[in-house]
């Protein structure tokens, strides 16, 4: 188990968090810190929508799981491909840890990180139709083409 999932559609978060403790608990971690991103309804969206390059995706969670290793801790994480309505998540992260104070310090530094560099692009859903979510997208340190 490398710890990252990608799922077609919404999330179904008991499932995906009831399986990572079942996972975990018996792993000697004290803490098991998840964080559950929902779409919001806003904007008149009737949801999201994501594209998704999992060979740099894969290179970015597995340096958080590096980063992770050298705390004694483990990262997991959920994520949609495709089309999510709103009031339904896209997106699950976990962080677990011997320690308390370093999962909760690692949740927060991981979602944030997520939410800056995870190539994973996102659309509105409106009326029908994806249209790029420009203004709440974030360039990805070492793309493009002169990169």
């Amino acid at each position: 188990m490398n710890g990252l999932e990608i799922y077609n559609g919404s999330l179904n978060v008991e499932t995906i968090t009831n399986k990572w403790y079942q996972d975990m608990k018996d792993k000697n971690f004290g803490a098991i810190i998840t964080f559950v991103g929902v779409v919001r309804d806003e904007d008149g969206i009737d949801g999201l929508s994501f594209d998704i390059y999992e060979p740099i995706l894969n290179n970015w969670f597995e340096a958080w799981q590096q980063k992770a290793h050298e705390k004694n801790a483990y990262v997991l994480m959920a994520h949609s491909l495709g089309d999510v309505p709103n009031h339904t998540s896209s997106y699950i992260a976990a962080v677990c840890s011997p320690k308390r104070r370093v999962a909760l310090e690692m949740i927060d530094e991981f979602v944030e990180d997520f939410k800056q560099n995870a190539p994973i692009w996102k659309y509105d859903l409106k009326c029908g139709k994806r249209v790029y979510a420009d203004d709440r997208s974030h360039k990805i340190t070492g793309a493009g083409l002169l990169a």
